[in-house]
């Protein structure tokens, strides 16, 4: 009787263990990703964002496993494109398994008989989205979707430290086919890409009117502009995923072959240059025709994005381009994180505030929400980890006196909060288990620093923009609270 009442007793304690261990869970998913600020506008786009953001998660017994809505609505699908650019909003709200298995079905689903394209969009189902594909054959398929994916597995590895990103089979076949085999199926050298065939793998027999036949090779993201050769969007995707898969290898220790690859990359940015300014315009062409002609539309935007662009003339041109005109939205879900980024803070709140907007048309696309998440922790609040060096940089841009604080954020295998208190403080919390080097920057030129009441030094530095930046650097260890502050 006393071995079974111990027995009893055991089992009795492991599953009130377990129920409060899957209590703690589910409080801590219910809570996630906090974000208040004396900009109550802007505190309350990240609440709708958030709340429309985790809306779209997928459901648990769905076929395809961990997934949200990344596509148009009615699809229940999630697309190479809008994936690549929801994914760090995603891991910011918690969606880490949702990434993983996304990533992991497009890398899988590349093939030879599909001219190493993989499919374009997938579904719940476990299905390629039948809007999209009909046989390995015919199917719709934008060219710079492998770079982007590719650039966004390397994103994720960078925020998360998660390695199965850079080491997985699936995610290395995915990487070494698209920056060869698939460049050569496609006549995407950096010395073809003004003469390429405008659809070097077309179905036989061809028919122009099938948009199966017509887009499967899609040489853009602009999907509007007929008789369509080659895109710039597609030049500075090729620039970018060439780079990041240098910088991969580098990460791998594999120098040689990093360095042939970086050189591979910067090919295509200078043809970029040289081919794609309109000097009369002061503006870059988006696309080249058929009829051998350069030609502008939309898709801007994109060079900015694959950060394609070194002359900084030429990049405010183009942005005072893009500020001046009204886009979709899903070309504008981009601009709050690429504002932030090239500093223009002012434009890139009020970008955050319009597609949080009620009363803008179609702010309920998924890629909305995810962008505006987006702008304000990578953009707003300046968080950039960085897994190569176990690193978290911060710098507050904000052009007023405000605060805004982060609670509950994911990455690199820790959870931190972050509080801006002004442009001169900073305070950090490490909530997780996992030690990391923190970077705290300042704009202006200070010349004191102290952490945690301590004089700590200061280094001196500038952001890409060549603002004066004051940066402070220390380790913040689990449990550990650092609070840095400047002085002129």
């Amino acid at each position: 009787m006393h071995i079974i009442g111990l027995l009893k007793y055991k089992a009795g304690l492991i599953l009130f263990l377990l129920f409060i261990c899957s209590f703690t869970n589910v409080i801590a998913q219910e809570k996630g990703v906090t974000f208040t600020s004396s900009d109550k506008a802007v505190e309350q786009a990240f609440s709708w964002a958030k709340e429309m953001a985790l809306h779209y998660k997928g459901k648990a017994g769905d076929p395809v496993g961990s997934w949200y809505e990344s596509a148009l609505p009615p699809r229940d699908a999630f697309c190479m494109r809008d994936v690549s650019h929801q994914s760090i909003g995603a891991e910011i709200l918690g969606l880490s398994k949702e990434n993983n298995n996304m990533f992991n079905l497009f890398a899988s689903n590349i093939s030879a008989s599909k001219n190493w394209c993989s499919y374009w969009e997938i579904n719940k189902y476990a299905k390629p989205a039948p809007e999209d594909y009909r046989n390995d054959k015919e199917f719709w398929y934008n060219l710079p979707a492998n770079f982007d994916v590719l650039c966004a597995t390397w994103r994720l590895y960078l925020w998360t430290g998660d390695s199965r990103y850079i080491n997985d089979p699936a995610f290395v076949n995915f990487r070494e086919r698209s920056v060869k085999d698939y460049i050569d199926s496609w006549v995407l050298s950096a010395d073809s890409m003004l003469t390429r065939p405008a659809h070097p793998n077309a179905p036989i027999p061809f028919n122009e009117s099938d948009s199966f036949h017509r887009c499967r090779g899609l040489p853009s993201y602009s999907e509007g502009v007929p008789n369509l050769k080659t895109g710039a969007d597609l030049v500075a995707a090729l620039y970018r995923g060439l780079l990041t898969y240098s910088a991969i290898l580098s990460e791998k220790g594999q120098k040689k072959k990093a360095a042939l690859y970086a050189q591979r990359a910067e090919q295509y940015r200078q043809r970029l240059e040289a081919d794609w300014w309109d000097g009369k315009d002061a503006l870059y062409y988006t696309y080249y025709g058929n009829d051998n002609k350069f030609g502008k539309d939309e898709g801007e935007a994109f060079l900015l994005w694959f950060d394609a662009l070194k002359d900084s003339t030429r990049v405010k041109k183009t942005i005072a381009h893009i500020a001046s005109k009204t886009w979709n939205m899903e070309t504008t879900s981009y601009l709050p994180f690429l504002f932030y980024k090239n500093g223009y803070w002012d434009k890139a709140r009020n970008y955050i505030l319009y597609l949080s907007d009620p009363s803008t048309a179609r702010r309920e696309y998924p890629e909305v929400s995810f962008g505006v998440i987006e702008g304000i922790v990578q953009g707003l609040m300046g968080i950039t980890p960085d897994a190569s060096s176990g690193t978290i940089n911060t710098v507050y841009k904000s052009n007023g006196p405000g605060n805004a604080t982060i609670n509950h954020l994911p990455l690199l295998h820790t959870t931190i909060d972050l509080a801006h208190l002004s442009k001169q403080q900073s305070v950090m919390t490490n909530t997780g288990a996992q030690s990391f080097k923190w970077t705290a920057m300042f704009y202006g030129t200070y010349k004191r620093a102290y952490a945690n009441g301590n004089l700590i030094s200061v280094k001196k530095g500038t952001d890409p923009q060549q603002k004066k930046i004051a940066i402070v650097e220390t380790t913040v260890k689990p449990g550990q609270k650092v609070n840095i502050r400047v002085e002129y």
